[in-house]
């Protein structure tokens, strides 16, 4: 036995419990007529004659149903007579390559075969503008070749700063559209100055390109779609702000305020651009954002295959696995931290053979005299906490609490020969 196997092995392992964690649940049931609805409703199409090539640029977050409504989105522009394609829409992702951005979008399901539409990628932009603050807007060349330009993602709080415009429209107009250049540009004075740059560097886009609308998402906290709206350009600015309060309200979360040992199944770049929300876990990698639990250890067990050994995040949390390591590609992880400028995240956290003594180094070192009475949870990802698991310890809080119930009896987890979870 080697010596870390003689510090680990003695550590015990708490039975636990499945709990079912509850929120308020609004829900769109038909996403593609309400997405069509809204787009003939504001009549954003109306402006598009035969011919017309039309950029839709998508990003890399795993945005529930997100191929079927690029699909949608497509279908209506070629009713009117527009060519669209599609156009990764991700900042430094993907390695910062065009190939790894395409590469991405397939990944998430955005095919040709399926949208109805070729995906065309480059990292060359053009630039349009200054900003007020004296900042380049950068474009991708082939939005600004185009004849116009639909943008769509997701609205939901950052992970590394607060502000008006967090992640969503008017960051895909600045970031996303800016590719590595315009990623970098925004990134280069750090996250305290984002909440300034981002709009910014973006009214000068939405003033200077051929934006023809964008279609805005809130998501519930089952990763469901709850809302679709569809603004055009110039209510960007104005109508954002309410919809990111609105996403902050839906977010899912962990009702305990204090835990020794948080165990999560996975991060990925389809989850988070950090890999996880870090909102959730209350582990942040800048000053300028904040909140959530107080929990003493972190362990990641795994890296998504949709990441494409984009590895960000692991630098915050303490402890991973050798299964993880080996899926980290420095290619596809580094531009993203070159490109912020946090490092932090993207450090290589301590690294254990398997899952068992992951989360064995998690309890010993999370400096509590009695490991028996860890307060440890367990969740796959942080979209994905309607499911959880507790320490049995922990029981009587969830008794306590409205939004909880055990569904389950404790039991202790079963782990594979290698010592992996099953």
């Amino acid at each position: 036995m080697s010596s870390i196997d003689l510090l680990l092995d003695p550590i015990p392992i708490p039975r636990m419990v499945k709990v079912e964690q509850t929120f308020t649940r609004p829900k769109v049931d038909d996403v593609e007529v309400e997405l069509a609805h809204k787009m003939n409703l504001r009549q954003v199409t109306s402006g598009i004659t035969p011919g017309m090539k039309i950029a839709v640029a998508v990003g890399s977050r795993g945005v529930s149903q997100l191929p079927l409504m690029v699909k949608t989105i497509i279908r209506l522009i070629k009713d009117a007579g527009g060519e669209p394609f599609i156009l990764p829409c991700m900042g430094s992702h993907g390695g910062a390559t065009a190939e790894g951005q395409r590469d991405m979008l397939i990944g998430m399901g955005i095919e040709e075969a399926y949208v109805g539409a070729p995906i065309r990628a480059t990292m060359e932009t053009v630039v349009v503008g200054t900003s007020v603050n004296g900042l380049p807007a950068n474009i991708d060349k082939y939005a600004y070749e185009a004849d116009g330009i639909v943008i769509i993602n997701r609205i939901k709080p950052h992970v590394a700063f607060r502000g008006p415009f967090e992640s969503g429209l008017m960051k895909m107009v600045t970031i996303g559209l800016g590719k590595q250049k315009g990623a970098d540009i925004c990134h280069e004075l750090g996250f305290g100055k984002m909440a300034e740059n981002i709009p910014a560097i973006g009214r000068v886009t939405i003033e200077k390109t051929n934006i023809l609308f964008a279609v805005g998402v809130l998501e519930n906290a089952y990763h469901e779609v709850c809302q679709v709206d569809v603004l055009m350009k110039e209510e960007i600015e104005t109508h954002e702000p309410a919809l990111q309060e609105k996403a902050k309200e839906l977010a899912p979360r962990l009702y305990f305020d204090q835990l020794d040992v948080l165990i999560i199944d996975e991060i990925g770049k389809d989850i988070s651009g950090t890999g996880f929300d870090t909102n959730m876990v209350g582990r942040y990698h800048t000053p300028y954002a904040s909140g959530g639990p107080s929990i003493t250890k972190m362990a990641v067990l795994d890296i998504t295959d949709k990441s494409h050994g984009n590895g960000n995040g692991l630098g915050i949390l303490d402890f991973t696995t050798k299964r993880a390591y080996d899926k980290f590609v420095f290619e596809m992880t580094y531009p993203n931290s070159l490109t912020s400028t946090v490092p932090m995240s993207v450090k290589i956290p301590m690294v254990l053979k398997n899952d068992r003594q992951a989360i064995q180094a998690a309890i010993k070192t999370c400096n509590i005299l009695d490991k028996t009475q860890v307060r440890m949870a367990r969740i796959k990802n942080t979209v994905a906490v309607a499911e959880i698991q507790v320490s049995e310890n922990l029981l009587r809080e969830v008794e306590k609490c409205e939004y909880m119930n055990a569904v389950s009896d404790p039991n202790h987890w079963v782990f594979d020969e290698d010592g992996n979870l099953l």
